[in-house]
């Protein structure tokens, strides 16, 4: 479990990177900001803070593309002079991963429905190779509506893939309406259990219960060839009050005075925060 004081430095991390990202949105007058700031604190855990140099991390919703690069330039994979070409003409950071420019963006994620079937044939390459290494897929709940995730998932349920740890980020909003009006809930804890995914549902924004999770699924001591899904609830927008839930900011840039105010809302969310607890 970690330590009080370890979740404060949790707390202050996390405000570090929405600045980040808010920064490279800002400074690109570009859209896409919601769905970065609900996955964030899900990328602390799992690419930042439990990610072995043989394991692999996928950003299946590419359109979070600056969680993923505030997260790499974090453990110093983006460099500071890099990162500020994000959206820029020539960049290796466009709005989409790109692959075969960083070590930790090993594919191409632009289009939803991807990144599981990648992960799982990467599990399945671990498990023929009898290495210890594990895959990591952090997908949008809207990514669960597409039939190539159904596809993979079976192809890992088949193949006994326990080394596969999919990651929900469970906002509940998609690109037009609200993720249960679309398809229904196609990202429900009941639906991955039914087929035979170890299943558990967890606080997205809550770092400490996210890592004692992977941490669970992930101790090779409790192998039992089950694939493992983390269904993570999770708010679109976190961090920023009047992004909160609004459809709007899967697509709008920030004004000058909503970027103003995105900072003042995360400093005192996080960073006030973490000072008043030190």
């Amino acid at each position: 479990m970690t330590s009080a004081s370890e979740i404060t430095d949790l707390q202050a991390l996390q405000g570090q990177l929405r600045l980040k990202i808010l920064s490279l949105y800002h400074k690109a007058h570009a859209g896409h900001i919601g769905c970065s700031l609900s996955c964030v604190d899900l990328m602390i855990a799992a690419l930042v803070l439990r990610k072995r140099e043989q394991d692999t991390f996928l950003l299946s919703k590419g359109h979070a593309a600056a969680s993923l690069y505030a997260c790499l330039n974090h453990l110093g994979e983006i460099s500071d002079e890099e990162l500020a070409t994000y959206y820029h003409n020539g960049t290796t950071l466009p709005a989409h991963p790109a692959p075969n420019q960083h070590r930790g963006i090993p594919f191409a994620t632009g289009s939803l429905g991807h990144g599981l079937p990648i992960g799982t044939g990467i599990a399945q390459a671990g498990k023929l190779l009898g290495d210890d290494s594990r895959v990591f897929v952090l997908m949008s709940d809207g990514e669960t509506n597409e039939g190539t995730t159904w596809e993979a998932a079976h192809f890992a349920l088949q193949n006994e893939l326990d080394n596969l740890i999919v990651l929900i980020d469970k906002n509940g909003l998609q690109g037009f309406g609200k993720t249960a009006d679309v398809l229904g809930d196609t990202a429900d804890i009941r639906t991955w259990k039914a087929i035979g995914f170890e299943t558990i549902e967890v606080d997205g924004h809550n770092v400490d219960d996210v890592l004692v999770i992977i941490d669970q699924l992930t101790d090779p001591a409790k192998r039992n060839g089950q694939p493992k899904v983390v269904i993570a609830k999770t708010v679109k927008g976190k961090g920023v009050s009047y992004m909160e839930n609004q459809l709007e900011w899967h697509y709008l840039p920030m004004t000058e005075a909503q970027y103003e105010q995105a900072k003042a809302d995360v400093n005192e969310r996080y960073l006030l925060a973490h000072e008043a607890q030190s």
